[in-house]
């Protein structure tokens, strides 16, 4: 799993190098505060008070690791501890998806330190920001499951730069390459380098609005 500090891309003669795989380290202890320190507000109520803030909601997806892959310890990846070996594509569920930077382009998402999909995201180095529009909500429920085969059933294509998998019917995505990668407590902040983005012109599917997550239900947008 990904690790407390996750190392920036390698690269030659620079800290970062977008495109490149992130090394995810061993899962870490995700307590926050010390064990003796009392935390300055309750979960469920963090919880809340911040379902109150109305998101987008969006699938992150990257491409499936080539056959034969190793890591960066050299080892086949299909006899590591933290991978299944070559496997489909990767992909979850994401609210916490937010433009960064017009110049450079740059987007960024959350993703917790727990998360079974990230590792594999991380090694490709690559992920697509599918955006989703109403009626696609059970689509963004089959890829919050955990253990699944989450594209069985699901149609995509080729991003065109990346080669993430760009789901059909979505309203808009956006094609990138991880540029850095930062800790955010039991979270990682994770910078995307666009690359590459494209909107939906049907207007059927423009029409109907964005797909809205709020206080833990699905909902639609009415212009004023």
């Amino acid at each position: 799993m990904a690790a407390t500090a996750v190392r920036y891309l390698r690269s030659v003669g620079a800290s970062t190098t977008a495109g490149q795989p992130v090394d995810p380290l061993p899962r870490p202890d995700l307590r926050a505060v010390g064990a003796d320190e009392r935390s300055p507000v309750e979960a469920s109520e963090f919880r809340r008070v911040l379902g109150a803030f109305a998101s987008g909601v969006t699938v992150v997806t990257a491409p499936a690791e080539p056959e034969g892959a190793t890591g960066a310890d050299g080892t086949d990846r299909a006899d590591s501890s933290h991978t299944r070996g070559p496997c489909g594509p990767a992909g979850f569920a994401c609210q916490s998806f937010s433009s960064l930077s017009l110049d450079p382009p740059l987007v960024a998402f959350m993703v917790a330190r727990t998360s079974t999909t990230w590792p594999r995201i991380a090694r490709a180095g690559v992920f697509c920001v599918n955006i989703l529009g109403v009626g696609q909500g059970d689509l963004c429920r089959g890829f919050a499951v955990s253990g699944a085969d989450k594209f069985a059933g699901v149609r995509y294509e080729p991003s065109p730069v990346t080669g993430s998998p760009l789901l059909a019917g979505v309203p808009a995505w956006i094609d990138c390459t991880i540029h850095t990668v930062h800790t955010g407590g039991d979270h990682l902040i994770v910078v995307g380098r666009v690359e590459a983005l494209g909107a939906t012109e049907d207007e059927e599917v423009t029409g109907a609005g964005p797909l809205l997550f709020h206080r833990g239900a699905f909902g639609s947008f009415d212009s004023l």
